[in-house]
């Protein structure tokens, strides 16, 4: 902070044309500076940052968004949660925002809020933003509302995961690739021997549950698999192990592909309490890749989203779009698959040997079970019961 000249007052802020005297360029190339434009010199460029640095200048938002129509801030609508999926794909965006030199203006919905992102979108719009982010990953559809009504917005949306009925001049969609994923994680157990592979499934008001649940579905069925029953757990590690305790029973269960790394883990819990080893009587995958996944006992094997990567290319279009209204949307691209392969799959156990036919000579243990009346032994002994 400037303090006081002596009289009591603060010296006056430190206007452009102070930069401009000086770096020694005029105003305008002050401007371009600031304003990102092109034709201007590394060296100028360099000079113009230093002088605004030296002096402290800070350039007038407020007066630039009257000239130019723009307040050069991007809204976000977002789930208010600590889960790991929400909360880091947040934090992707508002690195990502901070990048394009945007101001972040954030708001909150709550679950079970079925007007809650008309409200924060119209909070929003309130506030001037030039374009809004939409990361919102439940559906609050409320049982016989109509689907197709459409939340309309005069400024470019960016949808990150979800469908969405919200219409706007230009309407982007990224990181709606979590179909694929568990198609891969779900290939991965087909490719180690597994017969089928089972699925404990997020709650499917969550467009990524279902996603996820979707992609496991369609890779079983088009490899003329069976498909078993699905498992549904709320996202934590607890449900997962409620889930594995019931899983651990079957044991025709040699695979599962957990909807997120905690119910993973919470399975895997389970799974070992009740005497099946992770990975050599059941394999494991989960998804997200949070960072303890590494370090749990066995490393889990996992999906690991691309949150930076989506968050960066979808803020990239989004921004285009906010400056160049009348321009065709830049196109997206597919986001990348990374399958982390740890310690937690492995192929299947080889199965029980045939123990119908003994040994010439050798009697069966008694306590063993199997059909009840088998055929004598060659040599003309009892039969034995196996």
């Amino acid at each position: 902070m400037t303090r006081g000249t002596g009289r009591g007052k603060s010296a006056p802020a430190p206007r452009s044309v102070d930069v401009a005297r000086l770096a020694g360029v005029s105003q305008k190339t002050v401007s371009r500076v600031f304003n990102d434009e092109q034709y201007v010199s590394a060296d100028v460029r360099r000079r113009v940052l230093e002088a605004a640095e030296q002096l402290g200048y800070r350039r007038n938002n407020a007066a630039r968004a009257l000239a130019s129509g723009r307040t050069r801030s991007i809204g976000v609508v977002t789930l208010g949660t600590a889960l790991y999926g929400p909360a880091s794909l947040l934090m992707g965006v508002e690195r990502a925002v901070r990048d394009t030199g945007y101001a972040l203006r954030v708001v909150n919905t709550m679950e079970g809020d079925p007007a809650g992102i008309a409200g924060a979108v119209d909070s929003l719009l309130d506030q001037g933003v030039d374009g809004i982010v939409i990361s919102e990953p439940i559906d609050e559809e409320e049982e016989g509302t109509d689907s197709d009504v459409s939340l309309r917005v005069d400024v470019p949306v960016l949808v990150l995961g979800a469908p969405s009925a919200v219409a706007a001049p230009t309407l982007l969609t990224a990181g709606d690739g979590a179909d694929l994923m568990a198609r891969t994680a779900t290939e991965h157990l087909l490719e180690l021997g597994h017969v089928t592979v089972h699925h404990l499934a997020g709650p499917q008001r969550w467009f990524a549950a279902r996603d996820r649940l979707n992609g496991w579905h369609a890779t079983l069925t088009a490899r003329g698999r069976d498909v078993p029953p699905v498992t549904e757990g709320d996202w934590s590690a607890a449900s997962g192990y409620r889930a594995g305790r019931e899983l651990a029973r079957d044991p025709a269960v040699t695979a599962v592909f957990a909807a997120n790394d905690d119910m993973a883990i919470g399975l895997i819990r389970a799974l070992t309490e009740a005497g099946r080893r992770v990975p050599e009587d059941v394999s494991v995958v989960g998804f997200d890749d949070v960072p303890v996944a590494a370090y749990v006992t066995p490393p889990l094997t996992t999906v690991r989203q691309p949150f930076d990567t989506v968050a960066q290319e979808g803020l990239k279009r989004l921004v285009h779009a906010v400056e160049n209204p009348d321009a065709d949307p830049v196109p997206s691209s597919d986001p990348p698959v990374d399958l982390v392969v740890r310690a937690s799959t492995a192929p299947p156990p080889p199965p029980p040997p045939n123990r119908t036919t003994p040994a010439r000579g050798r009697r069966a243990p008694s306590g063993s079970r199997g059909d009840a009346s088998p055929p004598p032994l060659p040599d003309g002994g009892p039969p034995s019961h196996h």
